[in-house]
């Protein structure tokens, strides 16, 4: 890992998205691109030209400046840190700025720990997560340590989740952390027989591993839900972080309304991380 984007706000929530970035970055060696969008009214904008650059230098002075302070923290010592001050008015085009830096992780802050749905839908983190080719860690509170040493993974073993493990499995072992695979099973009709996991299971390992020597690593969960077996089984083994997929075009709004992550996201009180299938 080389490259960490933060978008900055200035909120208390971009601050700390920046120091959980920090500590990652030192663990890593890796640089943190501090990015912040600089938004230009339509007022600003529909003026004429000289009007227009004259107020947009103002504005991008102003931003610099106030910039300079906020990475102006005693934490950032001993990491390289990049500022990039862009004029976008979306913030989904910070998926853009990934791919000419070739990052490798956005970091954003979150509104409190009871959840991202609020924060997410309609917000500057939604259309992150939406739009993100890498993958991107939601902080939900001040991050006292980033040493994620134990991730779950939850997974159906599907030919769609293919994808998303194996981005999964690059990032986290380029920050040393073990992946917990679990598989929730679930009453009714979606009730499967420990044959039919097990030879779900093999397939995937297969296609993705070359092999089945991880299947004795894959953990299997009985519960009512899928997210109450995620976050059961991530309380039992003191998990350090949850990783779950988004489905990128179809959108944020698609993937979190009634879904089983919007459940993961608001009721987790860990990071969660979000890979696009």
């Amino acid at each position: 890992m080389k490259k960490i984007i933060v978008p900055i706000d200035f909120s208390e929530q971009s601050e700390y998205a920046l120091e959980a970035a920090t500590m990652i970055a030192k663990k890593n060696k890796a640089e943190i691109l501090a990015l912040h969008m600089l938004e230009i009214s339509n007022a600003v904008i529909n003026k004429a030209e000289n009007m227009k650059q004259m107020e947009s230098i103002f504005f991008l002075k102003l931003a610099e400046k106030k910039f300079e302070e906020f990475l102006d923290r005693e934490y950032l010592k001993g990491v390289k840190v990049t500022p990039i001050v862009k004029h976008f008015k979306v913030f989904s085009e910070v998926n853009e700025v990934a791919k000419e830096n070739n990052a490798d992780l956005i970091i954003m802050g979150s509104q409190g720990a009871s959840g991202i749905k609020e924060a997410l839908i309609g917000s500057n983190t939604e259309k992150v997560v939406r739009h993100s080719e890498i993958p991107v860690l939601v902080i939900k509170h001040n991050p006292i340590l980033m040493d994620f040493e134990n991730v779950v993974f939850a997974c159906d073993f599907s030919e769609e989740a293919i994808g998303q493990y194996l981005k999964a499995k690059d990032v986290f072992e380029k920050l040393d952390s073990k992946m917990h695979l679990v598989y929730v099973n679930l009453p009714g009709s979606r009730f499967k027989s420990s044959s039919e996991i097990e030879k779900l299971v093999a397939s995937f390992l297969r296609k993705t591993e070359g092999n089945i020597e991880k299947m004795q690593e894959v953990n299997y969960v009985n519960d009512y839900t899928i997210e109450q077996g995620i976050l059961n089984f991530s309380n039992l083994i003191g998990a350090d972080l949850i990783a779950v997929a988004t489905h990128g075009r179809k959108g944020i709004s698609h993937f979190f309304e009634g879904s089983i992550s919007e459940d993961i996201a608001n009721h987790s009180t860990l990071p969660v991380m979000t890979f696009k299938i």
